[in-house]
């Protein structure tokens, strides 16, 4: 009993945070998609699938944040020997060690730049073998929008965004700079996800704009475009694709038995055979 009242506690807090993220970022995204919109159809609020990207935003920040929490406590007791509750939280308050001493904003700009070039890598990793069917979930929406941007099975969670938080805590970065990181991140990848014909002209080759990553979720070519903030690693690495004269369409994955509704597709992949799984299609 317990438990659960903690839970629904925390869907509260949850609920109380993202709320008026959500209510700022519809109101946002649907004034600029009529403006500037990239594939016609419906608007944001009539997706098919909108239920299933809300349980995300809720579900998402709820397992992040005590998946980070955990796994950071547990690799201190590990790594520093340090096991009394208050003592963790004074090592962490500011960070630790040389990484602590550097001015908030090189910290800020060089957990953004590593970060990115980091997490670049562990997608192109899930776009291949058996992690795949976890980040399929994310490619799954056939009419991508903004709210998709929080569609991640844990799995892909816990071994991208977590899994690079936690090591640059442990590595001593502090904590504050996750003031301004946290909702910088939060912004730029629903507007992404958005259905806006931005491309950012001249600075398409440094910056991920809407029509570059709207490129990576389209059912052909696959394996394109899979920075988060700075497209200049897909040049450097040779995954950039964004013609000049066209712009994406068709959206989603090659396997039909993908099921809607978040808890059915957290499950899905779990349950599959890693000879059932649905592998992207190669590049033309």
């Amino acid at each position: 009993m317990k438990l659960a009242l903690e839970a629904l506690e925390q869907i509260g807090v949850t609920l109380w945070h993202v709320l008026p993220w959500l209510a700022g970022l519809g109101v946002v995204f649907a004034i600029l998609s009529r403006w500037s919109p990239l594939n016609g159809g419906r608007p944001w609020w009539e997706k098919r699938g909108l239920v299933t990207d809300l349980g995300y935003w809720i579900f998402v920040p709820i397992f992040t944040r005590y998946l980070r929490i955990w796994v950071t406590v547990l690799l201190t007791i590990w790594l520093f020997k340090i096991r009394d509750g208050q003592q963790i939280a004074d090592f962490y308050l500011h960070g630790h060690g040389p990484l602590s001493r550097l001015p908030l904003w090189l910290q800020g700009i060089g957990y953004l730049v590593a970060s990115d070039f980091v997490l670049y890598w562990i997608h192109r990793a899930f776009h291949r073998g058996v992690l795949w069917k976890y980040h399929a979930v994310h490619h799954a929406t056939r009419e991508l929008e903004w709210t998709s941007a929080a569609r991640f099975h844990p799995v892909n969670l816990a071994l991208g965004t977590a899994a690079v938080d936690i090591a640059a805590l442990l590595f001593g970065i502090s904590p504050d700079i996750f003031i301004v990181l946290g909702p910088f991140n939060t912004i730029t990848s629903c507007l992404v996800h958005a259905n806006l014909n931005w491309s950012f002209g001249p600075l398409r080759y440094v910056l991920v704009s809407p029509v570059f990553h709207r490129w990576h979720h389209v059912r052909e070519p696959r394996d394109k475009n899979f920075a988060s903030t700075f497209s200049l690693w897909d040049v450097m690495f040779g995954t950039a694709y964004m013609p000049a004269h066209e712009r994406p369409s068709d959206y989603g994955i090659d396997d039909a038995a993908m099921p809607e509704g978040m808890w059915a597709q957290i499950a899905y992949p779990l349950l599959q055979r890693d000879e059932e799984r649905m592998e992207p299609r190669p590049a033309a």
